[in-house]
């Protein structure tokens, strides 16, 4: 409601079942109902915690009137698979039963090279397309042209990895290896890194060693303590530090950010 997204959702992806982490989830499953919503919603969550959140939930919003399940994932599990990505889940380490997620995008068919295409005598029209999805096509003098003639490589898709709250891991490095941009715990800064350990979180300095082991594009530091609220540029200094540039920042909450894929000139 605040930054005006509406309530189109059909997933949520939980990481594990503390408070600031799901007690949103009744308030939510109640104001879909109060707007008299009919689609399904699937809720995700780690292995070992769906009778948990199936009793909060039945205790402080009920069994709404749209259809809802909840299905738990354990380390290497595709939450959900689309033509074009795969929403997978990946062993965390925090203080109780937790998961991270990785989207990830399926390769894109190469660039179709129309000028060649005219070269070799393909009309204009449906046999572009045809060609670009992978199919042969006659011509009116019987040549027949391979898509590999006029279609590059596959061209590599995009990686986005959330861990949830955290600390560094070594699955982590694994499954964010090249990805476009990693949001990882970043709650304290390194004047608090033995608290970080004690309560398995991860201080902006350890999230962007982990992200420049990973080789990611770009790193966003969340779940910051309130102890920084009113200032952020110090995690993000010491981030920058192990990471590089400013690849390494603290978004907003609602911010918008454009990810590009990797062959964007």
């Amino acid at each position: 409601m605040r930054f005006g997204t509406g309530f189109g959702v059909s997933h949520v992806f939980v990481t594990h079942l503390h408070g600031d982490h799901i007690l949103g989830l009744p308030g939510l499953l109640q104001t879909m109902d109060f707007n008299d919503r009919e689609a399904a919603l699937s809720i995700h969550t780690p292995k070992g915690t769906v009778a948990k959140l199936r009793a909060l939930l039945d205790a402080a919003a009920g069994r709404p009137s749209f259809p809802l399940s909840i299905h738990e994932l354990g380390d290497g599990d595709v939450a959900l698979d689309r033509p074009e990505y795969e929403i997978r889940g990946f062993e965390t380490d925090h203080d109780t039963r937790s998961i991270g997620y990785a989207l990830i995008e399926d390769e894109r068919k190469g660039r179709f090279d129309r000028e060649r295409a005219e070269e070799l005598g393909v009309p204009v029209g449906p046999k572009f397309q045809r060609l670009h999805a992978g199919e042969p096509v006659e011509l009116e003098d019987g040549t027949v042209i391979e898509p590999e003639q006029v279609v590059g490589d596959p061209r590599p898709g995009r990686t986005i990895v959330y861990t949830g709250d955290t600390r560094p891991t070594d699955r982590t490095v694994e499954i964010a290896a090249g990805a476009e941009l990693l949001i990882h715990d970043s709650t304290f800064g390194g004047d608090n890194a033995a608290r970080a350990g004690r309560t398995a979180h991860s201080t902006a300095a350890q999230a962007a060693e982990l992200g420049a082991r990973a080789g990611v594009k770009r790193l966003a530091l969340v779940h910051i303590s309130s102890r920084y609220a009113g200032n952020v540029s110090p995690l993000e200094r010491e981030a920058r530090e192990h990471f590089g540039g400013d690849g390494a920042f603290v978004p907003d909450d609602g911010e918008t950010i454009s990810v590009p894929y990797p062959d964007a000139e």
